[in-house]
């Protein structure tokens, strides 16, 4: 018998983890009063998440916007009374600066994209659980805002800046830094302000920006306020907001309690994932189990499980894997997924979902795996998904599935088992990607036929030629083949050019009509990333580089 070999844990000390606490926050303050919440930024510039530079002027790194997220969540399922988050600055005339210039000058091109990403789909969740939750935001824009600390008033519902003939609002990224604003602001700009192209070319072109009266008359924010009026002002907005939301008046939150996680030299394990990482092959298996036959549909039942609950708790710890693995692991340029358990379990964890989905809390809990299933399909890995005699593909996790680039489901056992997969109610409209369509509907875009014989099955158990014959899956080896078709297909994979990759599922993940979140990540994915190499933008004498330095940036001049 073989001793067993324990796993040598790993250091975190130079991970970085999204899991925090309001306690552990270092740049924001979160009160409650009655149904509004105060998000107040107080960046303390000398708590950088990186050493070699200072957080001045309330400007952010990926550690403030990691206590942002973690406030958001905190607000969506601990105060579920809460109708309308207001965001603004404990810091006097400056509301936020933006992204800290010194951070983006001095970090590697891999850390300043995942950074926008991370940023760009925080943004985009505030704006997500005002669509779908009634959770309102109001930026409450009492100084100077600027580049990112202006995006992220964008993605509020509304803005009140205030009018002391000293505050300005400005995206100063292309004439400052060489680059496009990361987040989203030139798209919010057109897309959600409709502010006229003319206009904003003005607007985006000039360094030191408008003030207020300006940025009204534009189309910049919505209302603005002389400084003895505009606590009143505020007010009257927090009213108008609150009185759209349709959030609870009367419920008892939810503790978000600490992940229960461990790591290792060889990967990362929760109590509903396990991730097994293969450095040789840079492949990450990532291995979700089943939710337990016994997940109680008595509403009551669910909300004293809170965190623990099953789906909550994989919503989770699926955001943290894959926020962990884009972060910390950037050679691990393939992602396999499996699943073990029953797929009767699954469906009825789904039928449970479905039934409860106006409740508050499993509406959030619905919500937090939308954005996390959005957030893998703009994850700049390869997926692919493996269906075998142990898998549970189905309802939600049949989403992992359709996420995924290609799809191998085994047709047969050597004892005969046929594996099965199953859709639910929940696979037909409960998780829209960023173009606003379902992974059904993305997946059979411009084949509708297709799509309309998939209702009528809901709840059916499919083996693999059944499900190979409606287009769910992409290959059905037999147990002959399996193992050499998944040990092929995945060598072919690591031999191809990962930014060539990262390319082309970008433009294949997404088919039909562009949405604004579409353009967003399209825009980043391909605009942002070309120019934060470009030598104007990080060059030695780019202007990201000699930024606050007294040098003018040498510019190549030639349109490419």
């Amino acid at each position: 018998m073989q001793p067993l070999v324990q796993k040598e844990e790993r250091s975190t000390a130079d991970v970085v983890l999204f899991d925090t606490r309001p306690e552990q926050y270092k740049h924001w303050t979160l009160s409650i009063a009655d149904n509004t919440a105060i998000l107040s930024m107080d960046v303390n510039e000398d708590e950088g998440l990186k050493p070699g530079y200072k957080l001045k002027l309330n400007s952010y790194d990926l550690g403030v916007d990691i206590e942002l997220y973690d406030a958001i969540n905190r607000i969506r399922f601990e105060h579920p009374r809460v109708k309308c988050v207001v965001i603004t600055s404990a810091k006097e005339r400056m509301f936020c600066s933006g992204a800290n210039i010194y951070m983006l000058g001095q970090s590697s091109h891999p850390w300043k994209v995942n950074f926008c990403k991370f940023t760009n789909e925080t943004r985009n969740g505030i704006e997500d659980s005002s669509k779908h939750e009634g959770l309102k935001f109001l930026a409450a824009i009492n100084g100077t805002i600027a580049g990112g600390g202006y995006e992220l008033a964008l993605a509020c519902d509304k803005l009140l800046m205030i009018d002391d003939r000293s505050s300005s609002v400005s995206l100063p990224e292309v004439p400052l830094l060489g680059v496009l604003p990361g987040t989203g602001g030139l798209t919010r700009v057109i897309d959600k302000r409709k502010v006229r192209r003319d206009l904003a070319d003005v607007f985006c072109s000039t360094s030191e920006g408008v003030r207020a009266e300006r940025a009204k008359k534009w189309g910049l924010v919505d209302e603005i306020a002389k400084p003895n009026m505009f606590d009143e002002a505020r007010n009257q907005l927090i009213s108008k907001l609150t009185s759209q939301s349709k959030r609870p008046n009367e419920a008892v939150g939810v503790n978000l309690t600490k992940l229960d996680r461990t790591m290792d030299n060889d990967g990362i394990h929760y109590s509903t994932i396990d991730v097994d990482i293969n450095r040789a092959s840079r492949t990450a298996s990532i291995t979700i189990k089943a939710p337990p036959a016994s997940l109680s549909a008595d509403l009551n039942s669910i909300l004293k499980a809170g965190a623990s609950w099953w789906p909550l708790t994989f919503a989770r710890e699926l955001d943290d894997t894959i926020l962990l693995l884009r972060t910390n692991e950037l050679e691990i340029g393939t992602w396999i997924f499996r699943t073990s358990g029953r797929v009767t379990d699954v469906l009825e964890m789904d039928r449970i979902l479905n039934k409860h989905q106006e409740n508050w809390f499993v509406k959030e809990t619905l919500g937090y795996l939308r954005r996390t299933l959005a957030r893998l399909d703009v994850s700049s890995r390869t997926i692919f998904s493996l269906i075998d005699e142990d898998s549970c593909f189905a309802g939600t996790l049949f989403e992992i599935a359709l996420s995924s680039d290609r799809v191998f489901m085994l047709s047969e056992t050597e004892n005969g088992t046929k594996p099965n997969i199953a859709l639910s109610i929940l696979n037909f409209g409960s998780f829209p990607m960023v173009n606003h369509l379902t992974r059904l509907q993305n997946r059979f875009y411009g084949h509708e036929d297709q799509l309309e014989v998939l209702t009528p099955i809901e709840g059916q158990l499919l083996n693999a030629e059944e499900a190979l014959e409606l287009g769910l899956v992409t290959f059905a080896p037999d147990d002959i083949d399996w193992d050499d078709e998944i040990r092929i297909a995945l060598e072919e994979r690591s031999s191809l050019s990962p930014d060539a990759l990262s390319g082309m599922e970008a433009n294949l993940r997404f088919a039909g009509p562009e949405t604004m979140e579409t353009r967003i990540f399209a825009r980043l994915s391909a605009w942002q990333n070309w120019i934060f190499i470009r030598p104007n933008a990080v060059g030695k004498q780019g202007a990201l580089k000699v930024f606050g330095s007294g040098k003018k940036p040498a510019f190549s001049w030639p349109r490419i």
